[in-house]
């Protein structure tokens, strides 16, 4: 069976974020309340290939066995990259593998790559077939153009047509980022267009999802699976099937498995893990401050001293 049939329609990913979504963080989500699928980070095919790279990528591609099903996610510029790399990640035995042709990051668009691809879609098509050869199913993350809305027709015509596994689509342009509302008034027709060129090809949306529920009307109107990204950051329980409220222990002891975690794969360095400390420290008196004081840590044991506090 394809990797992507085996998930009932309104199945749920969390969406590989760079420094975000690394082996420590999908762990907590896990704990909390797991996705149908987590990716990893973003990994460039280029770091992959190299010798001087290599450790950084295997890095990013570290998992545990109870974060399956995860798919890794890769990009770059060069087909032959994507082969190599796609092969690699076969024979370590991830079940599908995912094409970063979304990132909006001045400097990963700068190289051509991520949302960068939208610009030069006959490379895109090659990039595709380029790492189908290694005999993984092969999706994509997109957006939905990249100066234009109505970009997005001629474009995920083009990625259609290469007969991707999956398609997840951002349903704002990278000109867009995250300023305005998602277009979500447009599945109806990119489902429809999804149907005509490659029915066979999962469809996956994404952008302003705060919990399944909310968004239950877009598998209504024929959209396969949903995928939150920055809604974790406001609820790292967001993805309970029976929503309900948790308290300040439950955060605070979510944030010390945090802390466990990142001391138990000896990442590195410290500072990074305070982005996170908003999700744990938030919506009860006093957050604020500890949040503050938090921040003026230098190291995990600091912290963990200001939680014992409290």
């Amino acid at each position: 069976m394809d990797f992507w049939k085996q998930f009932k329609p309104g199945f749920t990913i969390l969406a590989p974020m760079e420094g975000v979504t690394d082996i420590a963080f999908r762990q907590v989500v896990a704990k909390a309340a797991r996705p149908d699928i987590f990716y990893t980070e973003f990994t460039n095919v280029n770091s992959y290939t190299s010798e001087k790279g290599r450790h950084n990528a295997l890095e990013r591609f570290r998992v545990e066995e109870s974060e399956y099903p995860i798919v890794p996610q890769i990009w770059g510029t060069k087909p032959e990259m994507f082969t190599e790399t796609a092969q690699a990640l076969k024979k370590a035995g991830f079940p599908a593998v995912d094409i970063n042709m979304g990132c909006p990051d001045r400097h990963v668009v700068a190289t051509g790559g991520g949302s960068g691809l939208i610009r030069t879609p006959e490379l895109a098509a090659e990039i595709i077939r380029a790492a189908k050869l290694a005999g993984l199913p092969v999706s994509v993350k997109t957006r939905l153009g990249y100066s234009r809305v109505d970009e997005w027709r001629g474009w995920l015509t083009g990625l259609l047509q290469e007969t991707p596994a999956a398609l997840t689509i951002h349903l704002r342009t990278k000109k867009e980022m995250s300023k305005v509302a998602a277009h979500y008034e447009l599945i109806p027709e990119i489902v429809a267009l999804k149907n005509d060129i490659s029915p066979d090809t999962t469809l996956i949306v994404n952008g302003d999802i705060e919990r399944p529920a909310d968004a239950q009307q877009f598998i209504e109107m024929g959209a396969d699976g949903i995928m939150i990204g920055r809604g974790v950051f406001h609820n790292p329980f967001c993805f309970e099937k029976t929503p309900r409220a948790h308290d300040r222990e439950e955060l605070i002891d979510l944030m010390r498995y945090h802390l466990d975690l990142y001391e138990k794969y000896q990442l590195s360095p410290y500072d990074p893990l305070k982005h996170f400390y908003k999700i744990y420290i938030n919506n009860f008196p006093g957050a604020s401050e500890i949040r503050e004081c938090l921040m003026q840590t230098k190291n995990i044991t600091e912290a963990r001293l200001i939680l014992d506090q409290l």
